[in-house]
């Protein structure tokens, strides 16, 4: 099983007040898949997060408009194709996954429901575990995203890389790793 740390950058335009940093911690395993883990680096509790302990209760069903709040995002395509899977997870256990044709071109909502979400929550740092139940070939393309709310409305948007302009995760610069054979050990 191999895992690679990658920091987020926040958005130019829109900075942060409470948040110092967000990484993604990616973990590909030929058995097991691809898993993310969220690490939010800050006043935890300046953060639009759910109450308690972080205990999850995954979602029946996709809700959607997950990104106008504290949200976790991946975007999955293989190298040289222009469709590509959207993964939109929240902090209290809803999610979303849509497939796209091309740049924001939906095809369809999909019902590809995460195998497990686990939350950990500290005073100064927060962390979601995801994993989508998916196999992504060797040389895959990831775009790893957050929309982190704060308490008094502030909206960071933070992306492996951003393009010029607003933030859009959709965007083909965004897709800013490529996912490696993982190790058969």
């Amino acid at each position: 099983m191999d895992s690679i740390r990658k920091a987020l950058v926040c958005h130019p335009d829109t900075p942060a007040k409470t948040v110092r940093s967000v990484a993604v911690e990616v973990t590909l395993s030929f058995d097991d898949g691809f898993a993310l883990r969220y690490v939010v680096e800050g006043a935890v509790g300046d953060i639009v997060l759910p109450p308690g302990d972080g205990q999850l209760v995954i979602a029946d069903s996709a809700t959607d408009g997950l990104w106008q709040g504290t949200c976790f995002e991946a975007f999955l395509t293989e190298e040289g194709q222009p469709d590509y899977t959207e993964f939109n997870y929240a902090p209290d256990g809803r999610w979303a996954c849509y497939q796209f044709d091309d740049y924001r071109s939906l095809l369809r909502p999909d019902e590809l429901a995460p195998w497990d979400m686990v939350a950990e929550r500290g005073d100064t740092h927060y962390a979601l575990r995801v994993e989508p139940g998916i196999f992504p070939d060797t040389g895959s393309k990831l775009a790893l995203c957050a929309v982190i709310e704060e308490v008094d409305g502030t909206k960071s948007y933070w992306a492996l890389a951003h393009p010029p302009g607003k933030p859009d995760f959709h965007h083909p610069d965004c897709f800013a790793l490529t996912l490696a054979a993982p190790d058969a050990a």
